[in-house]
């Protein structure tokens, strides 16, 4: 046990998720990776809903924000340990490959928002002879 974890009384509480808070907000993990043709990042999002997440693309980042609605269930009388997030999240990933902005395409499925971005192509542009 480390001593910052010694001094945080929510340490053994939250263990290493207290380090996905960032003041009011969680953050959902994230994979980032590269194919032929486009870069990919999928969020794991578990439980949200696609009509309360929000994307969007400003210049070389990804942003996701939404919120994860808390469990239905009955009433907690002690809590043992949380490590599951509800509320509202945020998350940006900046992008290191140049993609297209106007092909860029987001699904959620089985808990994970997957979004794809289309690297631009080069193209040869043919000079003409007079």
């Amino acid at each position: 046990m480390s001593d910052s974890t010694r001094n945080d009384p929510f340490a053994e509480l939250y263990g290493d998720f207290a380090d996905r808070l960032t003041g009011d907000r969680w953050q959902p993990d994230a994979d980032v990776f590269e194919t032929e043709d486009a870069l990919v990042v999928r969020f794991e999002l578990a439980g949200v809903a696609s009509e309360d997440l929000r994307v969007s693309v400003d210049g070389p980042q990804v942003r996701v924000r939404g919120v994860r609605a808390t469990a239905p269930g009955a009433p907690v009388k002690r809590l043992h340990q949380m490590e599951i997030a509800s509320g509202p999240f945020e998350r940006r990933v900046h992008i290191p490959v140049a993609f297209d902005r106007e092909r860029v395409s987001a699904n959620l499925s089985n808990g994970f928002l997957t979004i794809t971005l289309q690297k631009r192509v080069r193209r040869e542009v043919p000079v003409e002879r007079d």
